[in-house]
């Protein structure tokens, strides 16, 4: 039973970890290249989108790898699965008390008179937190993966 819920997690944040690394290496350069409004609505879209499912994605890995981490208590690697649960708040506390208040904003911003003078900024701020918690999420998923070694 704990190989399937060591398998089960480590393919469930390895799923996370991809998506959330193609948004910022594919997904928003090939909105930033679009004319006009139609790559900032694509974000709004985006925003809209992974607001709603990202939580769930996140809360969930968390909570399969704390399963794993109490299931393998006595087990080896153990310690960075630990480890990897905690790297894993670190990417919901980053999300809840940095990027959702963005992404909240972004969601909004559908017209172009209805997009505060800032918007730019408010992306490009967005952008390199995100940048940051992908790497607190490919660190958690590398010492999911080496556990299992």
């Amino acid at each position: 039973m704990l190989n399937a819920l060591e398998v089960i997690t480590t393919v469930i944040v390895g799923v996370m970890v991809g998506v959330e690394f193609a948004v910022p290496f594919f997904i928003n350069p090939t909105l930033n290249a679009l004319l006009g409004d139609n790559g900032l609505l694509g974000r709004v879209h985006g925003a809209r989108v992974g607001g709603a499912v990202m939580p769930f994605w996140y809360i969930g890995s968390l909570v399969l790898v704390g399963g794993w981490a109490i299931a393998g208590w006595d087990h080896d690697g153990t310690g960075l699965v630990v480890v990897a649960a905690g790297l894993l708040i670190l990417s919901v506390l980053m999300s809840i008390l940095v990027l959702v208040p963005i992404n909240n904003r972004v969601k909004t911003w559908t017209a172009a008179d209805n997009r505060p003078a800032d918007w730019k900024q408010q992306l490009t701020r967005w952008d390199r937190f995100h940048y940051v918690r992908v790497a607190v999420i490919i660190a958690a998923f590398a010492l999911l993966v080496a556990a299992l070694a």
